[in-house]
């Protein structure tokens, strides 16, 4: 960071959430969410119709419903670990660097942090969107977005970018050792690792080849140059390489998608029925990570905590565990203090090993 004046600036930018758990606060997140054409990848009429007409009258009061059980003293549980893990990183970086926190939708914007950057004295800006897998859904739009408002500053800031980081062995130990203690303490029969779906549409447009992406059961079997933009490939190598660090048995733990949205095809199998599955054909006590959130939110503690949990024990399973998020754990800053150094070129981080491929996100429908 020689011979730049003033501290890095990392802009940490997660998708967002609403302001409060009330039907008004939601409809104003879900229509600036919901409008981005990266997030509904339809054309403009179309997008218009099914947001005025089938989303934003109904689905508000619904989810304000959803977010009043997970609802903190403090606020969003998204916003609160937010703020935790950018107290933490900026502790760990020093004073060479000066953390913002931003959501894509909702507050604080990216705007706004920008801003706090800019005015702490941040002519260089690490650009760190908290998705581990890649998609233009969020990765893409966030980056959309961070360009389109630093780019008619007069002082242009010089701008590098955290990759997708699904794959970094410092992200990985995080997660593995959250979860250890939760499967010591709950001994699962088995094991689910569910991550955000996504339209299978939006995986084809990420296909180097045209020809690779679902077009076979083993697809994502491993990250090739065809898949190296896959969401669904990541993730499975997500799970893959977490299993092997919680030495998990092959047989003791499955992929899922959750979070489908619409009649469009979405990536699977599906989380709801796959919990639902697994309880019927004999599990009794399972343990679900959520790796594509750093962050705990609407989707892990409300869709898998309790909706997933009632789920399981309605198809004879006894007890459903949600392995928490890494939120602010000591690892995970850790981890993304490593991440930013690396991305804004120290000399000590270029050396670090880097996850394959991971120049790219996910998509997320709320929080």
């Amino acid at each position: 960071m020689s011979g730049v004046a003033g501290p890095a600036g990392v802009l940490l930018v997660n998708v967002g959430t609403p302001d409060a758990p009330r039907s008004r606060e939601v409809r104003r997140f879900l229509r600036e969410f919901l409008s981005d054409p990266r997030v509904l990848d339809t054309n403009a009429v179309a997008r218009f119709l099914l947001l005025r007409l089938v989303i934003l009258p109904f689905r508000p009061r619904r989810s304000a419903e959803a977010y009043r059980k997970i609802w903190t003293p403090q606020g969003s549980p998204l916003l609160v670990h937010g703020r935790a893990l950018r107290d933490a990183l900026e502790t760990r970086l020093g004073s060479g660097y000066a953390v913002a926190l931003a959501m894509r939708y909702g507050r604080p914007s990216i705007a706004e942090a920008l801003g706090e950057l800019r005015e702490k004295g941040c002519g260089r800006i690490v650009v760190f969107p908290l998705y581990p897998q890649f998609a233009s859904s969020t990765t893409g739009s966030t980056l959309e977005k961070a360009y389109r408002l630093a780019a008619p500053l007069w002082n242009v800031p010089s701008i590098s970018v955290v990759p997708a980081f699904y794959s970094d062995p410092g992200f990985i130990a995080a997660l593995a050792e959250t979860g250890r203690a939760a499967l010591a303490a709950t001994a699962p029969d088995h094991v689910l690792f569910s991550f955000h779906g996504l339209p299978e549409r939006q995986v084809l447009r990420s296909d180097r080849s045209g020809h690779h992406c679902l077009r076979s059961p083993g697809c994502c079997d491993r990250i090739v140059a065809a898949n190296r933009d896959c969401y669904r490939a990541q993730c499975f190598e997500t799970a893959r390489l977490l299993s092997d660090s919680l030495s998990l048995a092959p047989h003791a733990w499955s992929v899922a998608f959750q979070s489908r949205l619409g009649r469009v095809p979405w990536i699977g199998p599906a989380t709801d029925r796959e919990i639902a599955e697994r309880a019927r054909t004999g599990a009794r006590r399972m343990a679900v990570f959520c790796p594509a959130f750093v962050a705990d939110c609407l989707e892990t503690l409300e869709e898998i905590g309790i909706r997933g949990a009632e789920s399981f024990r309605d198809a004879g399973g006894e007890t459903l565990h949600l392995v928490h998020s890494l939120n602010g754990s000591a690892a995970w800053a850790d981890a993304a203090a490593r991440l930013v150094r690396r991305a804004a070129g120290e000399p000590a981080a270029r050396g670090t090993a880097v996850a394959p491929f991971s120049e790219a996100a996910i998509f997320l429908i709320e929080d």
